[in-house]
Parts: C-alpha cells; sequence; structure tokens
C-alpha cells in the first residue's frame, strides 16, 4: 500500500511513518504483517478509551441500526446530540452552560472566535505565542508561530501576542479586546503549564474591561489531567471552553461550551450565526456520549495521576531526559538533544513502541497513551523508551 498511498494521499510531511494498519485493540495497534505496537500516543490524545472499547464500539452500531445524518445540525431534536450536551454541560458544577457540537477541535476553535466577537461587539483578540489551537485559517491566525504562518497570509487581522506565563503583559487585554485565547497547558510549544496562578490573573483582567477568556481543552480535557476539566486544576471557569480529540472515543468531534446568554447570540442578528452540516453528528456523538459516561462513570480520571507518577519514576533519572512537562496522561520528554528525540521515536517503533513528537518543541517526545492503559503496559512501554535511550 505505500506506493499508493504516497502516490493518491495528500501528504503532510515528507517523511511519513507509513505503518500499514490492519487492526486495533486496548492498547494495542497491529500492522499488516501483525507485528503489535504499544500505542503510548492514543491518536494524538484522541482514543481516550483505548482502540475498539466495547461501550464506544456499541453506541456507534446501535445509533448506525437507528438513524444516521437526517438534518443539519441545530433543527431536529436527536437524542444522542442532546444527551452528549447535557453530558458536557453537567461537568461544570453551579454553571448553565450550553453546548455547541462541531467535527473537530479546530472548528470548535472558529466557533469560539466567533462567538466572542458576537458577544463583546469586538474584534481584538489576544493569543499566546507559540500556541496552537488547529490549521484552518481562522485558528492558524491565533496561532504564534510565524514558521508556520508566513506561507499562508495574510490571515484573519487584529490578533496580537503576548508570552505564556508572563504576567508583565496581561495589561495588553484591554477594553478593546474581544477575548483572550489559551491553552489551558500549552501543547504543541511543549506541555507547558501555567505557573503562578497565571490563568486567574488573566481571568481577572478580562473581567475587569469585559473581554472574554477562551481556553483550548482539545489536548487537557476529557479527563487527561486529572479532572474532566484541565482548568479545574487551576481553579478557574473560563468563559467559553474549545474541546475535541478525545471527546470522541476515537470519532471525529470537536463542541465549544458557554453560559447560555453568550451561546444565544449566535442564534439571531444574523440568524444562523453559526452552522454546521455534520456537526454533532449522531453516530459521532453516540460514541461521544459513550466516552463521556465511562470517563465520569469509573476511576480511570483519579487514576492518570498515579500513572504519571510511575512513568516519571520509571523515567525522570535518565540523563538524556533534561525533564518531564505536563500532567496526568499528557506528558512530553524533554530530551538532551533533537537527535535524542528522533532517534528514541524510530528506535522505539522498530521495537514495538509508538512515541510521537510534538509541533514545536524538537527535543520533545510526545507520551499520551489513552487513560485506559494498565500499569503492566505502561512498564513494558517504559522498557522500550529506555532501551532506546541506551541503545548505540
Amino acid at each position: 500500500m505505500l506506493e499508493d498511498f504516497l502516490k493518491y494521499q495528500g501528504q503532510t510531511s515528507p517523511h511519513p511513518f507509513g505503518l500499514e494498519i490492519s487492526h486495533a485493540k486496548g492498547s494495542y495497534i497491529y500492522d499488516t504483517k501483525q507485528k503489535k505496537y504499544l500505542d503510548f500516543v492514543a491518536g494524538v490524545s484522541a482514543n481516550s478509551l483505548g482502540h475498539n472499547h466495547e461501550k464506544v464500539s456499541n453506541a456507534i452500531k446501535e445509533q448506525l441500526d437507528a438513524y444516521s445524518h437526517v438534518m443539519v445540525y441545530g433543527e431536529f431534536i436527536q437524542r444522542p446530540q442532546l444527551e452528549l450536551c447535557r453530558a458536557l454541560a453537567n461537568t461544570i458544577p453551579n454553571s448553565s452552560y450550553s453546548v455547541y457540537l462541531v467535527n473537530s477541535g479546530t472548528e470548535a476553535t472558529e466557533g469560539a472566535l466567533k462567538l466572542a466577537k458576537r458577544y463583546t461587539q469586538r474584534s481584538e483578540i489576544i493569543a499566546a505565542k507559540n500556541a496552537y489551537h488547529g490549521n484552518t485559517q481562522g485558528a492558524m491566525s491565533v496561532c504564534g508561530t510565524e514558521e508556520k504562518n508566513q506561507a499562508f497570509r495574510p490571515l484573519v487581522p487584529g490578533v496580537k501576542f503576548i508570552p505564556f506565563n508572563d504576567e508583565n503583559h496581561i495589561q495588553k487585554i484591554t477594553r478593546k479586546t474581544a477575548a483572550v485565547i489559551l491553552e489551558t497547558i500549552q501543547g504543541g510549544a511543549g506541555f507547558i503549564a501555567p505557573k503562578n496562578d497565571y490563568l486567574k490573573k488573566i481571568k481577572k483582567r478580562c473581567d475587569e474591561v469585559g473581554a472574554l477568556l477562551i481556553l483550548d481543552e482539545i489536548q487537557t480535557g476529557i479527563g487527561r489531567t486529572g479532572t474532566f476539566w484541565g482548568f479545574q486544576n487551576y481553579n478557574i471557569i473560563p468563559d467559553i471552553i474549545i474541546t475535541g480529540k478525545g471527546l470522541g472515543g476515537g470519532m471525529p468531534i470537536g463542541a465549544f461550551l458557554s453560559a447560555k446568554h453568550l451561546m444565544d447570540s449566535l442564534k439571531d442578528n444574523p440568524k444562523l450565526g453559526h452552522i454546521t452540516t455534520f456537526g454533532g453528528h449522531p453516530v459521532v456523538a453516540a460514541a461521544g456520549l459513550a466516552t463521556v459516561k465511562e470517563i465520569t462513570n469509573s476511576d480511570l480520571i483519579s487514576s492518570t495521576l498515579k500513572k504519571e507518577k510511575l512513568i516519571r519514576s520509571l523515567l525522570e533519572k535518565h540523563p538524556k531526559i533534561k525533564e518531564i512537562r505536563g500532567r496526568g496522561l499528557m506528558l512530553a520528554l524533554l530530551m538532551d538533544t533533537p537527535e535524542t528525540a528522533a532517534k528514541v521515536v524510530f528506535e522505539a517503533m522498530k521495537n514495538g513502541l509508538l512515541l510521537f513528537f510534538l509541533l514545536y518543541e524538537n527535543k520533545a517526545v510526545r507520551i499520551t497513551p489513552p487513560l485506559t492503559i494498565s500499569e503492566e503496559e505502561i512498564k513494558e512501554g517504559c522498557a522500550i523508551l529506555l532501551e532506546a535511550l541506551n541503545s548505540p
């Protein structure tokens, strides 16, 4: 298949991994030669419950037998959509949140930015340098990496960038600002967590000037960092939440959430202020609902911190690993050199362990396994990783 893959399928890089996939189950992916790979990537944080989880698969099959797409989002009452929205809203205690379902995290970013501009009647957006919020032109406009953006300019105007975690720039948020958009933990930049109540201070400034705080939970949400939402680790509630990736249990989905009085501003003046044909697709929504139920009704969220502790204990003393960043099962190993990082990823793959890179930090190796990964599987994977680090 490799020759046809390179010939017919649009490529994202000059040198794709090129694994030919046969099937996947639990924490393992199998190639067409029946070699198995322990998955420490989980579809880049998307497969929250691993591969082919019984409850997710059954929900998909049951919904597919009932009906698939019947109408554009928001017109017909469809139980999978409604129940998923209710389940997500209920993850935020003492709130009256409304949920808008879309097809991806990138689309959730687009919707959140539109909502902020519509509600505040302002146009300025403040984002963080080295942020990543998606790859459409609107989402790229709030990604602070000129190396990526320069080939596609002009992008959406009116965006200013501040350094993440730098309190000296908070005053740049003014009464001209519609919203500040941040990742709760910066992903592509190297899994950089907020420090010294940074998010609280940003929210306080937003409240002072009437701006909205949008937090991108596409990677940190859905139980990955020891709470359902990553921002719950930092004792704040943003005005708008963006989610995607792990919400669908391996199916393509996104959503943005806000207080109902904010969300209502999209339904009039103009009508159809934000529309989507396939957003909230009932089969995908059924998968998302099964995923949310399994994560919230089990010990998977609390166990992420125990599993983080195990991973750190097995890896942190190696001299080539200079730092382990992140929280829960969203971890990045900062290596001594980019060459070490690349070597570890490819050597580990040869030996049956899947690791991956981060977008901007070339010394980092991603560890984002399924939340369902067992302690024995973690030990197995870390042993392969250490072997790759020690190989000549």
